[in-house]
């Protein structure tokens, strides 16, 4: 046998038995890149990001310390809440857009979170963005991109990657995950995630269920948000939030409304 062919023998038997893998309330994950795969998608996405101040006007965090302050403590929560897989594998920056007419919030693979101020001003609680941003941070420790990404482009495709037999492809690769969407698997999953990692704090743990409320509510009136174009919307998902908090029984209820209210005064 071929030394390439047994290199690829090899290689699919390792990942279908890291395939089997499942994450706790999760559904098994294919997936065939690395967790430095993740590590690495994450600081391509935010350099190509820092280098477009046009598009991703980022405030700066000498220039906001208190705003960034607020949110890492908030991200903070979060992730010492013994729920987040990948917590100190993981990046976890946090930063801030300057647009007030988009409401809408992303993390990469590797836990590089961006907010923009729209979404920051649209709320009215600090439980509501945490719950937005446990969401967001679930996207990347569930790995949904980089699974994803491994459905799209198939053992064969990505093999050639690891065989040195397609350089072209990673760079491709990087520049999609920008404007990936998620299916609606991954987005209830999200959800679900995000009541997990705010459980074990002092937060209601169904903050996100409170801005889909608004965003659905606003859809139905005629609008819509930027948010939901890259996030699908089934009809059950702010009953889908509020029941994953009964059923975990998360006993928190602080909502943190005029810290909150502080926190927009601090922004631009």
């Amino acid at each position: 046998m071929k030394l390439k062919q047994s290199i690829t023998l090899i290689f699919i038997a390792l990942l279908t038995l890291g395939a089997c893998k499942k994450k706790d309330g999760g559904s098994p994950g294919f997936n065939l890149f690395s967790i430095e795969d993740d590590k690495r998608f994450g600081a391509q996405m935010d350099s190509t990001i820092l280098a477009s101040p046009n598009e991703y006007p980022v405030l700066s965090k000498n220039a906001y310390p208190q705003a960034y302050s607020y949110l890492e403590n908030m991200r903070d929560k979060l992730l010492n809440s013994g729920q987040v897989t990948y917590k100190d594998e993981f990046d976890w920056e946090v930063k801030i857009i300057r647009d007030d007419e988009t409401l809408n919030a992303f993390c990469t693979p590797g836990g590089y979170i961006y907010i923009y101020t729209g979404l920051i001003k649209y709320l009215d609680a600090e439980y509501e963005l945490a719950g937005v941003l446990g969401h967001e941070m679930a996207h990347a420790d569930l790995r949904h991109s980089t699974s994803q990404l491994t459905q799209q482009y198939g053992i064969s495709a990505l093999l050639g990657i690891v065989l040195g037999n397609n350089p072209g492809l990673l760079a491709e690769i990087s520049a999609k995950l920008l404007f990936l969407k998620f299916n609606r698997n991954d987005e209830a999953q999200a959800d679900d995630f995000s009541v997990r990692y705010m459980c074990p704090t002092d937060y209601q743990a169904d903050g996100a269920a409170e801005f889909f409320a608004k965003l659905i509510a606003e859809q139905q009136a005629g609008g819509q948000p930027e948010f939901l174009s890259t996030h699908p919307n089934p009809e059950n998902r702010v009953e889908d939030i509020r029941a994953k908090r009964q059923e975990l029984g998360c006993e928190g209820t602080a909502t943190y409304d005029q810290e909150y209210a502080a926190f927009i005064n601090s922004l631009p």
